[in-house]
């Protein structure tokens, strides 16, 4: 995003069974799983692997010393995937180290993605060479390659999240609105849906009712950004943080040969989504999407039909989403709007933060992860 911040700082992680409640939960809710929890970091993302291996961003809107990304092990936080990749610091070369990383997924080829907007902090800008998608062999903790991106951003940029179909990669741009289509293979890409009312914010992103504002006071405008390829790889969903949910046909997006007006015209709305902080999509094309203003998650289905999934006060401002190989969806519960970013200047953030999961039933798009 363009407009989004985490604390810095990632210590001695604490790991409980299931969560108690502050307040009495949604009536009809199930059960919440308290999975870990952060005493004095925010994390906006989480992915696990089929073997239970739990990794987390821990994005540093100010660029301080730290790690971005953790594998969490034995109850603690550990640099992934090594020290050295973690130690990004003013003179340091940003194409060998991560700079700020928004996004992490682990991939259909079982690999650790990370998304590195290149950019040091709030408001800076990017370092030449630092915007990048990162692979990540899990197994082995180390970096297969770095894909730069420098040649599909602009100066006011923001890459921030990516999903995979194929031998073909999307991501979202929420600073300059646009969807990039990555070619894997060569790692040469298009910006394609530029300024498209689809990929551009029409209201600023809300949370717990009240617009969040930049330390300018200006309301926050947050384009493209959640985006979920269906389970059959035939459409491409995506948003602005504040909605509508779209909808493209991925053998357009797909094709260097569709014209603008074309690829424009197929885009269609599948439901009119609240402000949201992140998204998952299972097997069976079942979206999920949470809701900061309201601290739930609903769930969306193909049509469009969408109905209340859990509702709770601890789910405050959930960011990016993972359903694992047993069924459970993990989510964060960030607390972005609390940051002192957003506060004029003084934290409302309530640690720990916090990771929860919950019981789906349902298994992960195949496509999408293992």
């Amino acid at each position: 995003m363009d407009r989004r911040a985490w604390l810095a700082g990632a210590a001695t992680l604490v790991m409980a069974g299931p969560a108690r409640a502050t307040a009495p939960a949604h009536p009809a809710a199930p059960e919440l799983t308290l999975a870990f929890a952060l005493p004095d970091a925010v994390t906006n993302g989480v992915a696990v692997t089929p073997e239970g291996r739990i990794f987390a961003a821990l994005a540093r809107i100010d660029g301080s010393a730290g790690p971005r990304v953790v594998e969490i092990r034995d109850g603690r936080p550990v640099p992934f995937p090594d020290e050295g990749w973690n130690t990004w610091a003013e003179g340091a070369d940003p194409t060998r180290t991560l700079v700020w990383v928004n996004s992490l997924r682990i991939g259909p080829d079982g690999d650790l993605w990370l998304v590195d907007t290149g950019s040091p902090g709030f408001g800076r800008s990017m370092r030449p060479g630092g915007c990048k998608l990162v692979q990540v062999d899990v197994v082995g903790a180390r970096v297969r390659r770095a894909i730069p991106l420098d040649g599909l951003v602009t100066p006011t940029s923001f890459i921030d999240d990516v999903r995979f179909n194929g031998s073909l990669a999307y991501l979202t741009d929420a600073g300059a609105p646009a969807l990039v289509v990555l070619d894997l293979a060569t790692g040469r890409g298009r910006r394609v849906l530029e300024g498209h009312a689809s990929v551009t914010a029409a209201r600023p992103i809300s949370a717990e009712g009240r617009i969040v504002r930049g330390p300018d006071g200006v309301p926050v405008l947050v384009h493209a950004d959640q985006l979920e390829v269906s389970p059959d790889g035939a459409v491409l969903y995506y948003q602005s943080c504040t909605g509508p949910l779209w909808r493209v046909p991925t053998r357009l997006l797909d094709d260097p040969g569709t014209a603008p007006a074309s690829l424009a015209a197929s885009v269609a709305i599948v439901a009119d989504t609240p402000p949201t902080g992140g998204t998952a999509i299972a097997a069976d094309g079942t979206l999920f999407v949470s809701d900061t203003d309201a601290q739930r998650i609903l769930r969306i289905a193909p049509d469009g039909t969408a109905s209340t999934l859990i509702q709770d006060p601890r789910l405050l401002w959930v960011d990016a989403m993972w359903i694992d190989a047993g069924g459970k969806l993990w989510m964060p519960a960030a607390q972005l709007n609390r940051l002192a970013l957003f506060q004029e200047g003084r934290s409302r953030v309530r640690f720990p933060v916090e990771v929860y999961t919950l019981q789906l039933g349902v298994k992960p798009a195949p496509n999408d992860h293992r």
